[in-house]
Parts: structure tokens; C-alpha cells; sequence
């Protein structure tokens, strides 16, 4: 029989962060560098937990290489070759600590990282990257990642409940992308039904992944640095943006004008356009799970980089946080109604 969960689940639409007394005189006073200790890998990594998706319109190495100045971090796309990282790994060796080499569970994506990881060095992390993380071949190939790669940071995922998250981080994996559908162009939800509202998601799978001594992503669904501070304040390690960093100079694609308005191409990894480009086409036995859209042209990407840290700091400074890491400790939702949604949705379109 098929069984209802009646607790109630909420998205970043849903809540909003309450406000508390707070003893910091600026904005500059709140530190959003962490240094986090991985459970399986116990390598240590210092940065602002910022993430670049590795979605070929988003984690490029132009991309890697400017948000590495900022000490944040890009899980580059899996579709570079090995001359393409060797190029990159000798002109920018000072950005290698700040990107990941991504990987499906293919046999080939198994050969290039294993090359990749082997030539470059100075690369410790690896991203495991799959639609369902639930697969028990996603979970085999994890383990042979981990016995393979002893040393290496292992962000795997996508799952969105704790008992996942805990198989993920004892089968070897350090960090656990948690999020099924909630980003702008990916089309899941709308055609299988399947999901889990995000800061749900957010918060129970860090209660779980905290607990071994774990971390995790939030990875989807912000359209704002709002939304950011709420993954964030629910118990994510990192945050992961797609939409947020695409349509820029350091983004993938090129630039076209239509209606004398720049723009430029974002779309899911599991679009037709992606499957196209990559498998030829989409198979017969499946459809697409991602759709494209015009993103306007943004330019730079440190402008929005910048704003995203603003709004960080200054989310830390209303509710009382003097480091980004304690951010989850100050902070109490507020659910809000309906008609509320119904306004912010209007004003973050208008804007």
C-alpha cells in the first residue's frame, strides 16, 4: 500500500530567517571562511563553501579560475579532456585546490578521472555525480572510488533523505550532494514525480550526515544569495549554485543577441540539448529531465560573486553570526503564508 508522509516539508519559498539581537558592528566583521576536516578522506580544505555545479554552462575553467580568488570552489564539468586539464593544471596551479574532476559511473568517465587524477596531483577531490544516487551501481562505484582513492575528497550524491546519506558517507563518500529537482532548469519533479521539498531536505539530511561526521551540499534551487543564507541556516556545509553563475563571461557558451539583448544558453545536464550534444541524442528508453533557457547576459561573475557574499555577511549580522559556520546555530525559520510566496515571487521576478 502506498504510505503518505503527512510531516509537513518546506522549500526556500516557504520560510524566511528571524531576526536576533547581534553584538557585530558590520558586515566586515562576519567570516565566511571555513576549514573543514572530510570524514573519510581527512584531507582539510579553508575556503568560502561556495560551489560552482558542474554543469558545462557553469563549471568551466574560466569559471574555476576566477572563483578560486575568491577561495570558492567549481566541481568542473565532466566533459573536458585530459589535455584540456593538463593545459589548465599548468597555467593555473594555484586554483587546483579549489576544483573538483566530476565523473558519472561509465566506464570511460572511470578512465579519464583515473588519468586526470594520476597527471595532476595537486587535484584532491573528486565529484560523483549521478541523477539518482539511490542506485545500488552508483553505490558500488563510490566504494571502488574510495578503495582506489584513499586520499581523495569524495563529494557524491544526488540523494534527499538521511538513511541514503548515511549508506553515501560509510560506503566512502566525504560530502553528499543533497537535492533532487529543486534547480531552474532541471524538469524532474514535472516528469516523474519525484522529489523533496529543499530545505527539508537540507535539514534532515545534515542532522544525519553531521551525526558520522559527515558534511553536505545543498545543491539547487537558489535564485537569490536569500536563498543561500536559508541552505545555509538549515545545516549545509556547502551550497551549490547553477542558475545564479550562469549567463556570464566565465560561464559556458557563447553569446547572442536577440531583440538587441544579449544573452546566453543554461540548460540541465539531462536536457535533449545536453544529451544531444554529448550522446547524440536521447534515448529511446528515457526522456529529458532538464529543459534550456535564455539566461541574460550577466558579464563579469565577481560582481555577482561579491553580492552573494554581501547578502551572506549581512544575513549573519540580523540574526547574530559572527562566522558562516555558525550560522545554523542562530537560526530559527519563520513559515510564511501563501500570499507572502505570492509577493516575493512577484518582486524576485521584477528583479
Amino acid at each position: 500500500m502506498p504510505r503518505i508522509d503527512n510531516d509537513i516539508k518546506l522549500d526556500f519559498k516557504d520560510v524566511l530567517l528571524r531576526p536576533k539581537r547581534s553584538t557585530l558592528k558590520s558586515r566586515n566583521d562576519v567570516i565566511l571562511d571555513r576549514s573543514i576536516t572530510f570524514r573519510n578522506s581527512h584531507q582539510t580544505w579553508t575556503g568560502v563553501p561556495l560551489i560552482a555545479a558542474n554543469m558545462d554552462t557553469v563549471g568551466t575553467f574560466e569559471m574555476a579560475k576566477t572563483l578560486s580568488q575568491h577561495k570558492c570552489f567549481t566541481a568542473i564539468h565532466k566533459h573536458y579532456s585530459v589535455e584540456d586539464w593538463l593545459k589548465f593544471a599548468g597555467e593555473n596551479p594555484d586554483s587546483l585546490e579549489y576544483v573538483a574532476v566530476s565523473s558519472g559511473t561509465g566506464d570511460s568517465d572511470w578512465d579519464k578521472i583515473s588519468v586526470i587524477l594520476k597527471d595532476i596531483p595537486q587535484v584532491k577531490t573528486i565529484c560523483l555525480d549521478v541523477a539518482n544516487g539511490y542506485s545500488e551501481d552508483f553505490v558500488e562505484y563510490l566504494r571502488r572510488t574510495r578503495k582506489t582513492f584513499p586520499q581523495h575528497t569524495i563529494l557524491a550524491g544526488n540523494v534527499v533523505t538521511g538513511e541514503m546519506v548515511e549508506e553515501l558517507l560509510l560506503s566512502g563518500a566525504d560530502v553528499i550532494k543533497v537535492g533532487i529537482g529543486p534547480g531552474s532548469v532541471c524538469t524532474t519533479r514535472k516528469k516523474t514525480g519525484v522529489g523533496y521539498p529543499q530545505i527539508s531536505a537540507v535539514i534532515e539530511c545534515g542532522d544525519a550526515a553531521h551525526g558520522l561526521g559527515g558534511h553536505i551540499i545543498s545543491d539547487g534551487g537558489c535564485t537569490c544569495p536569500g536563498d543561500i543564507a536559508k541552505a545555509f541556516g538549515a545545516g549545509a556545509d556547502f551550497v551549490m549554485m547553477g542558475g545564479m553563475l550562469a549567463g556570464h563571461d566565465q560561464s559556458g557558451g557563447e553569446i547572442f543577441e536577440k531583440n538587441g539583448k544579449k544573452f546566453k544558453l543554461f540548460y540541465g545536464m539531462s536536457s535533449a540539448i545536453a544529451m544531444k550534444k554529448y550522446a547524440g541524442g536521447v534515448a529511446e528508453y528515457r526522456s529529458s529531465e532538464g529543459k534550456t533557457v535564455e539566461i541574460p547576459y550577466k558579464g563579469d561573475v565577481n560582481k555577482t560573486i561579491l553580492d552573494i557574499k554581501g547578502g551572506l555577511r549581512s544575513a549573519c549580522t540580523y540574526i547574530g553570526a559572527e562566522k558562516l559556520k555558525e550560522l545554523p546555530k542562530r537560526t530559527t525559520f519563520i513559515r510564511v503564508t501563501q500570499q507572502t510566496n505570492e509577493v516575493f515571487s512577484q518582486f524576485s521576478a521584477e528583479n
